[in-house]
Formats: C-alpha cells, sequence, structure tokens
C-alpha cells in the first residue's frame, strides 16, 4: 500500500470527526441562545461578545509578520461575513422563531454551499447538488412546525444568516487550498477580528441596553464564545478544508437533528422520534455516500478532487 496511501487513510480518519465533534459541539449553542438569551439579553451586545471572547483566544496565538497582508485582509473579509454578518441575522432570528424554527430553516445552507462552489468553478455538479438535496430532504422530514406570526421574517432573516455562513465556508476553503503559510492556528485571528469590527459597529449603532443579569446568562456567553465560537469555528473551518463540496453541504445538516435532540431533552421541548431518527438517518446516508463515492474515485484515478 505505501507510506503515502497510509497518510491520505489517517488524514480521512481525522476529517470527519473534526466536523462531527463541532457538530456536537454547536448543538446546544441553539437551545442555550433561546432560552437564556432571546429577549433578555440584547441580541447585538450577545453577537459582540461571543466574537470578542473568540478574538481574545486566538490573539496571543497571531503571527503578525508571518501572514502576506493579502491573506490577512482576505481572512478579515471572510470574518466578518461568515461570522459577524452571519451573527446578526441569527441572533435576531431567535427574536422572531422558536428554536426549532431556527434549526430547520437551517436547512438550505448545503445548497448555497453547492450552488457558490459551482458558480466560482464555471460548471454545474450534478453529484453535488444531489448529496445537498439528500440532506435537505432529512433535514426537512424531522420537523414542520405551526409557522409563528412573524414566520416570513424569520425565514429570510435565517436565510441571510444560511447564505453568510455558506459563503464565508467557500471562501475560507478556496483560500486555504491556495495558501502555503504559518498554521492557520497562527492567522485565524484575522477571521475574528474581522468579525469583531461587524459586531463591534453593529452594537455602536443598533444596541440597546439590555445587559446580562447574574452568573447565568454571564456563564452562557463565556461558553459561547470561549469554547463553541473560538474553538468551533476554527475546527470547523479546518475540517471544511480537509472534505469535497457534497459532504461538507450535508455536514451543516447533520447539526438539525443533533440540535433538536438537545432541545428535547434537556430543555423537553415537543419533537417526534421518529421524524428524528428518519431524517437524521438521510442525511447520515448523504455523507456516508459522499465520502464512500470519494474513496473509490481515489482508487481508481488517484488523489480525489472536489467536482
Amino acid at each position: 500500500m505505501g507510506l503515502p496511501h497510509q497518510f491520505t487513510a489517517a488524514c480521512e480518519f481525522i476529517q470527519m470527526p473534526l466536523l462531527l465533534f463541532v457538530t456536537l459541539l454547536w448543538a446546544f449553542s441553539f437551545s442555550l441562545i433561546g432560552a437564556y438569551l432571546a429577549g433578555q439579553v440584547d441580541s447585538y451586545f450577545s453577537a459582540m461578545t461571543r466574537v470578542l471572547l473568540a478574538t481574545a483566544v486566538f490573539l496571543p496565538m497571531l503571527k503578525w509578520k508571518g501572514c502576506p497582508p493579502r491573506t490577512a485582509i482576505r481572512l478579515i473579509v471572510i470574518g466578518a461575513v461568515q461570522l459577524g454578518l452571519m451573527y446578526l441575522f441569527y441572533y435576531q432570528s431567535f427574536l422572531l422563531l422558536s428554536v426549532p424554527e431556527v434549526l430547520l430553516f437551517t436547512i438550505f445552507t448545503p445548497l448555497y454551499i453547492t450552488a457558490l462552489e459551482d458558480v466560482l468553478n464555471r460548471h454545474f455538479s450534478v453529484w453535488n447538488l444531489t448529496i445537498a438535496a439528500v440532506a435537505v430532504l432529512g433535514a426537512a422530514t424531522i420537523r414542520w412546525g405551526s409557522p409563528s406570526n412573524d414566520f416570513w421574517i424569520g425565514f429570510a432573516v435565517v436565510q441571510g444568516a444560511n447564505l453568510c455562513f455558506a459563503v464565508g465556508q467557500v471562501a475560507y476553503k478556496r483560500l486555504m487550498s491556495r495558501e502555503q503559510g504559518p498554521f492557520p492556528r497562527q492567522t485565524f485571528a484575522w477571521f475574528f477580528i474581522g468579525a469583531s469590527l461587524i459586531t463591534v459597529i453593529a452594537w455602536l449603532l443598533l444596541g440597546k441596553p439590555q445587559y446580562p443579569q447574574g452568573s447565568q446568562q454571564w456563564g452562557v456567553l463565556l461558553w459561547l464564545g470561549l469554547v463553541a465560537s473560538g474553538l468551533g469555528y476554527f475546527l470547523w473551518n479546518k475540517g471544511a478544508t480537509q472534505v469535497s463540496t457534497g459532504t461538507l453541504a450535508a455536514m451543516n445538516n447533520a447539526l438539525i437533528p443533533v440540535g433538536l435532540l438537545v432541545n428535547l431533552l434537556i430543555w423537553n421541548r415537543d419533537a417526534d422520534l421518529t421524524r428524528l431518527a428518519l431524517g437524521g438517518g438521510l442525511i447520515g446516508a448523504a455523507v456516508i455516500l459522499n465520502e464512500w463515492r470519494n474513496k473509490s474515485r481515489e482508487s481508481h484515478h488517484g488523489e480525489y478532487r472536489s467536482t
């Protein structure tokens, strides 16, 4: 088999657990925000605090002189869109929708990812679209509750968050495929600096004096900032560079059944377990099917390149 093949196999073992670990990490975020922050703490303050805490995690590791200025600027822009703008939409959505509705309406992120990738590559990939569609079908199977009065506004707000998240993932994946510089952890602070600029400006212009009351709400913000954002976004973007576009699209929807399950078990919200299992199974099947295809293509044509 040879060392190169063994190294590739080891990389395959590492790449999926990264995305799975972050999926489990983020699954708690939806319910924590819905239960302790939404409507109680100003959404702009929450977003800003979360991003500033994440920035504090990576700022000490920043290699100021080792990153080319062009790369730093691109990372700042990616962070501003993927995290900064996304959080502005994301936190507003919890004021308009329930936690399960917010989770459900993220099902369109995979379609945005595949569409963006195909536009940038100037071709149409039926396979990537099919994988994304299966993931969307799995998520849609899980739950379709009665819409709230702000259903359509909330739906549009979540789509804004989805599109920002998709743009950031695709942009970071493409940037890292071309860059030969310092380790990502030594430059990722630029990503959070970009997000910080957006959220600080938004809070200064739109924020209200509605701050956390008590250690519980501050504790939630600390967890979301230091762990869910600081550790989570670094590992997710790193994992995104190691998988194909189809797998990345499908993994974006794996968060939905896990998030609903956390919401059910801990916060005792209603959820249809049969649909949860069926939808989660479809999403898992999409990921497994795509990885099987990638390995099959590698065995016949050498190193796989995302279509």
